[in-house]
């Protein structure tokens, strides 16, 4: 039988939108995106820890992330950033959001400058 962990807390693109255009010292910004999804459209200002490399720095993930912070996850779609965000808590990370929709659903709503694929 494996661990009940709660529901994952979302964020909507929305809501991402407006938290970027205030920058805050008590929200950390992280994408599990591979770098070559990053080279086709990216968004400032967040961690690049690719799920793909998670070997490479989970080790150091209490160093790289403050765990006391709000932590938003951001992927392609919202699935890989789920697992990270199952991650985290398990890492006692206590205020995780996954991005609904990706970096896809951000392009779409919020910002159309930022390229789909």
């Amino acid at each position: 039988m494996s661990a009940q962990y709660p529901p994952i807390p979302q964020i909507s693109v929305t809501a991402l939108g407006q938290l970027l255009k205030t920058p805050s010292d008590a929200v950390q910004f992280v994408d599990v995106r591979e770098a070559s999804e990053l080279e086709l459209a990216r968004l400032d200002g967040f961690e690049h820890l690719p799920l793909s490399e998670f070997a490479i720095w989970s080790g150091e993930i209490q160093t790289r992330l403050d765990p006391e912070k709000e932590t938003i996850v951001l992927c392609h779609h919202g699935v890989r950033s789920a697992q990270m965000c199952q991650w985290l808590q398990t890492q006692g990370f206590t205020q995780v959001k996954n991005v609904v929709g990706g970096i896809d659903a951000y392009a779409i709503a919020v910002d159309p400058s930022i390229p789909q694929y």
